[in-house]
């Protein structure tokens, strides 16, 4: 029991700490898969290398994991406001060609990284920018204005935004 207790605290430790960093630190992935996938082999390694002498203790942390992400993630889709505590909210960070310097500041993204984008999306300059948002994995997605002559919106989803 006391490795279900262990598992069980790091895993929302690990959650929270991890919301609390912010979207555009894990880039494509969510905050549940991120937290699973570091702690998957840090629970495995112990019963592996020894540390722990017992498998069951490996297994019965990772079956501890799973149970917590399969709650999690009903939780998710059955109440909206659980998943915007775990997942977060997507952040407007252009409006109609204007930063929006407190929600940049907020993510700390700076307007170079949002020009990456928004020239990877294919739009020229700040000016032909409708929205430019950071979704809450991380990913951007650029709306550029409609344009008289041709009437396109041109979008661009999947990029993360990244500082490094």
């Amino acid at each position: 029991m006391d490795t279900v207790f262990r598992v069980s605290v790091v895993y929302f430790s690990v959650l929270v700490g991890l919301r609390i960093l912010g979207k555009r630190e894990f880039g494509q992935l969510a905050p549940l898969e991120l937290v699973s996938l570091l702690m998957i082999p840090e629970i495995v390694s112990q019963a592996l290398t020894g540390d722990d002498h017992s498998i069951t203790t490996g297994l019965a942390g990772v079956a501890t994991l799973m149970v917590l992400v399969f709650f999690t993630s009903a939780l998710m889709h059955r109440f909206e406001r659980v998943e915007t505590l775990v997942s977060g909210t997507p952040t407007v960070l252009v409006r109609n060609g204007r930063w929006l310097q407190d929600a940049m500041n907020r993510m700390r993204v700076t307007p170079a990284e949002v020009m990456t984008e928004v020239r990877k999306a294919g739009v020229e300059s700040l000016d032909m920018v409708e929205w430019a948002i950071l979704e809450s994995d991380g990913s951007s997605a650029i709306i550029a204005r409609h344009r008289a002559d041709a009437g396109s919106v041109s979008r661009q989803k999947g990029s993360p935004l990244s500082g490094t």
